[in-house]
């Protein structure tokens, strides 16, 4: 059955044993990944690199460790090729790369129970991730304790285990972890998560006395603006003091009747934002409903939004000019332009290296054909690479080119090929 197909199964045992046979074939594979990536490891270790000196290039490619004391070192960009066939963003390939290192060279028999089937890699892995800050005595503790009962132990379990060896054979970490218990005080603001109408999610842990002052503070204002007129509910207007709080140099002096010293002390917003809206929208077209695209949150707000923050009075607002971006830029020096770069950046978004998401304002200006043999710095020519992957083109084999405006097909060094567009990611291979 485990070749068959779905639409074979025309009765509940059939169609159950369909299900069991791909469960195993499931396993198997997540097994066989796991043992290929330990394999990649291997190849790539710098050990195995110094001996074919032919490859390896001192002060291009640095050591890096991926696992706990004790496993071995890679080479860095190894990393980028492995993570691009499993269909990974660079930092979610190395992360699979430690916890398959880890995995096979400080805790061997919890990995050999994952390839003998017993043990469910997602399992091994979260062992692993828990294990990799451990000395190699902690790791070969967690190893001998759980090994035989990992696959039936609870999460809370294995993290008594894990604690348990790092008291035992790390105890100045232990304490440091200990003392830091105490210290978990921390103020989010999730301003990477908008709502379409504009709101943030706002969650912290403050010392009691903070908090009580925090308080204080708010609940004066919101009461404030109760007095002044404001007619919405009270956790509204609380919402509005803490902002009010945040353009105050001394947050905590809010008395209505003192409001020349409070203007004096305030500050206008200091906040970057690129926004991107219709022409329709602009203009206040229609009377349907218009979206405006922040860049900074990848996410979508009203333009009547955009609007209510750009008339608040103590908002200031700078307007920088249109860019074409049907045009061509050239330049004659090797330094981008502003100007070639901000086109670059609304164009790709993000560096344009297979799976990678780091947004294109944080991303160099890579001559796609370098400089030095002639390349110009033109719009055919320059696209955003972070600076990992732009070192990695830079110092490995690793090639691609620009098929039009925003579409770019890359070549690894070992002859896989993928096509990066608008779309995202697709192997060609």
């Amino acid at each position: 059955m485990a070749n068959g197909e779905l639409h074979d199964c025309d009765d509940a045992a059939a169609l159950l044993a369909f299900v069991r046979a791909e469960r195993l074939t499931e396993a198997r594979a997540s097994a066989n990944l796991l043992a290929s990536a330990v394999a990649w490891a291997a190849m790539h270790s710098t050990e195995a690199l110094h001996e074919a000196a032919a490859i390896w290039m001192p002060g291009h490619e640095q050591e890096m460790a991926i696992a706990g004391p004790g496993a071995p070192l890679v080479a860095e960009f190894s990393v980028l090729e492995f993570a691009a066939a499993l269909g990974l963003s660079t930092d979610a390939g190395r992360i699979y790369l430690g916890d398959a290192v880890e995995l096979a060279h400080r805790l061997p028999r919890i990995y050999a129970r994952t390839q003998a089937l017993d043990l469910p890699v997602w399992k091994a892995r979260r062992i692993a991730k828990a294990t990799n800050d451990l000395p190699m005595e902690g790791a070969a503790y967690v190893d001998a304790h759980l090994h035989a009962v990992a696959h039936k132990i609870s999460i809370a379990q294995l993290d008594r285990t894990v604690e348990e060896a790092r008291v035992t054979y790390d105890p100045g970490e232990a304490k440091a972890r200990w003392e830091a218990a105490f210290e978990k005080r921390h103020f989010d603001i999730d301003s990477q998560q908008v709502s379409f109408d504009g709101t943030v999610d706002v969650h912290g842990t403050l010392d009691l006395a903070d908090a009580l002052d925090l308080e204080d503070a708010v609940a004066r204002r919101a009461r404030e603006l109760g007095q002044l007129g404001l007619d919405v509910p009270v956790d509204i207007r609380r919402s509005i003091a803490v902002g009010d709080l945040a353009r105050r140099q001394l947050s905590l002096e809010l008395n209505a009747e003192d409001d020349r010293l409070n203007s004096e002390r305030k500050r206008p917003r200091q906040v970057l934002l690129h926004v991107h809206v219709s022409e329709a929208a602009l203009a206040g077209a229609g009377s349907e409903l218009h979206l405006a695209r922040v860049e900074e949150t990848r996410s979508f707000v009203t333009a009547e939004q955009v609007k209510t923050w750009c008339a608040n009075p103590d908002t200031q607002v700078v307007i920088k000019p249109v860019i074409d971006l049907d045009g061509h830029v050239h330049a004659d020096a090797y330094e981008t332009p502003d100007r070639l770069r901000e086109r670059q950046v609304l164009l790709q978004h993000s560096c344009v290296f297979p799976w990678c998401r780091k947004p294109a304002r944080r991303c160099d200006c890579d001559h796609i054909d370098p400089a030095a043999r002639g390349g110009p710095t033109c719009d055919c020519n320059i696209s955003p690479l972070c600076r990992r992957h732009h070192r990695a083109k830079t110092h490995t084999r690793w090639r691609y080119d620009k098929l039009d405006d925003t579409t770019f097909v890359w070549r690894s060094p070992n002859g896989l090929l993928f096509r990066r567009d608008h779309t995202g990611t697709t192997e060609l291979t």
